[in-house]
């Protein structure tokens, strides 16, 4: 009797890959990238496996961004090298933008790490876990999020020189990906069940500058919003100083474009935003935002903003509190500033203390607790278009096209009484709402 071959490809002597991602969505985006390369080598792979193998390789993609994420980051490679130590898994490898900007340090303070590689390092890595990079894989990827949305880089690096931040450190210069290489992506994302595409970059609007001598996200809007399949196409980490405006023409003339526009303004104070070398000043602050809001009617506004930075006044925090009681973001973060080696702020004293940041950052937030309040209560009895996340707990979990994943609101639905497919778009009357969550019913 003939034993069937078609088991041996499966059965192979290679350990497991258990990636592990730290920080950013494009971090996501990376470790997507990597997986997508393994499962191409026949390696068996997962994304943050709790219980672990003795042979794991496992892969930690770091962040290097600010103080608390680099923490993570190094308790996070301590943890796993000590269950190396203890014979708990095989290898440990890291990557990402912590050992793209600390590699000797590390080497030198953690001795059992088996590999350290840079943002740019993919075929390395997959040199030295026995694979081989195919091109034939490009825009492969094995998502981590639910399949029904994906994060989608546009381009790597950044060339903006704000003095606070150590991305072109990590990341380099800004590098645009071609645009029918980004269409052919979304076409495979969309042909796998992707229906939302997150555009993210360390800088959008910077887009097409190198590859085509103008700023030209506008083109490639057009092209991604043609993918037969995508509904929903998101724009993240849009930065201000020459923003291009003529996006917005695109955002209306799409329904599948949604009218959110993530735009990290960081602060308001003219001696701030020039200590920051952010190239724009308060009044081109207010009337970008403002032109956006008149060119696109209802759109959503995130913004993030840094408290503490070094030489903030006590005025220019006041100052910055004014803006946001007036300018009534839809979304905002606050973080405190972080004293990055090799930045050019770090030449600066840092003479905020850090109760003095963490106190400003949280007088930011609980004023943008009540706007977001008051916006949310001016939903109730409105129906909105709903993308279904997940169901958690008695409630199936979602988001409008106002809302990105993680960091905005959530639309609840009642399980009891409705019921929804995860990935589904469904239209859902607002019945009662809070600060941050919205809670509606299924309108058929």
């Amino acid at each position: 009797m003939r034993t069937k071959s078609i088991s041996k490809p499966v059965t192979t002597n290679k350990p497991r890959v258990n990636v592990v991602t730290l920080g950013c969505s494009k971090n996501i985006y990376d470790s997507e990238i990597l997986m997508g390369q393994l499962k191409g080598n026949h390696f068996d792979v997962v994304h943050e496996a709790e219980k672990v193998n003795s042979d794991d390789i496992i892969v930690i993609n770091t962040c290097g961004f600010i103080d608390n994420a680099k923490q993570e980051s190094i308790d996070t490679i301590l943890q796993y090298s000590e269950l190396k130590e203890q014979g708990k898994v095989g290898k440990v490898i890291v990557t990402g933008c912590l050992s793209e900007r600390y590699k000797p340090e590390l080497e030198a303070e953690i001795t059992n790490v088996d590999s350290w590689f840079g943002t740019n390092d993919l075929q390395n890595l997959l040199s030295s876990v026995g694979a081989d990079y195919k091109h034939e894989l490009i825009g492969e990827r094995l998502l981590t999020t639910p399949k029904h949305f994906a994060y989608f880089k546009i381009a790597e690096g950044c060339n903006r020189p704000c003095s606070f931040c150590a991305i072109p450190l990590m990341r380099g210069k800004h590098l645009s990906s071609p645009i029918d290489q980004l269409v052919k992506d979304a076409q495979q994302l969309a042909k796998n069940g992707t229906k939302e595409l997150i555009l993210i970059a360390q800088d959008l609007t910077y887009y097409g500058l190198d590859l085509y001598g103008k700023r030209n996200l506008d083109e490639l809007l057009r092209r991604l919003s043609d993918v037969n399949g995508i509904e929903w196409i998101r724009l993240q980490y849009a930065y201000p100083s020459g923003f291009p405006m003529e996006i917005l023409d695109v955002m209306n003339e799409r329904d599948n474009i949604c009218k959110y526009m993530d735009m990290p303004l960081q602060h308001i104070s003219d001696d701030m935003l020039r200590s920051m070398r952010r190239g724009i000043t308060k009044q081109k602050t207010i009337d970008v935002v403002n032109q956006i809001r008149d060119k696109v009617a209802g759109i959503a506004m995130r913004t993030t903003l840094i408290t503490g930075y070094p030489g903030e006044t006590e005025r220019d925090f006041e100052e910055m509190q004014q803006w946001v009681e007036d300018t009534k973001f839809d979304r905002l973060g606050c973080f405190t500033y972080s004293h990055e080696e090799k930045t050019h702020a770090h030449s600066l004293v840092d003479d905020v203390p850090e109760d003095v940041k963490q106190q400003r950052a949280d007088v930011i937030m609980e004023i943008q607790q009540g706007i977001s309040f008051d916006k949310n209560q001016e939903k109730i009895g409105n129906t909105y278009k709903v993308l279904v996340d997940k169901k958690d707990g008695g409630y199936f979990v979602g988001r409008t096209e106002y809302d990105s994943p993680e960091v905005d609101n959530e639309v609840l639905i009642d399980a009891k009484i409705d019921y929804a497919t995860i990935g589904s778009f469904v239209n859902v009357q607002i019945d009662t709402a809070e600060d941050f969550d919205l809670y509606g019913h299924i309108v058929k």
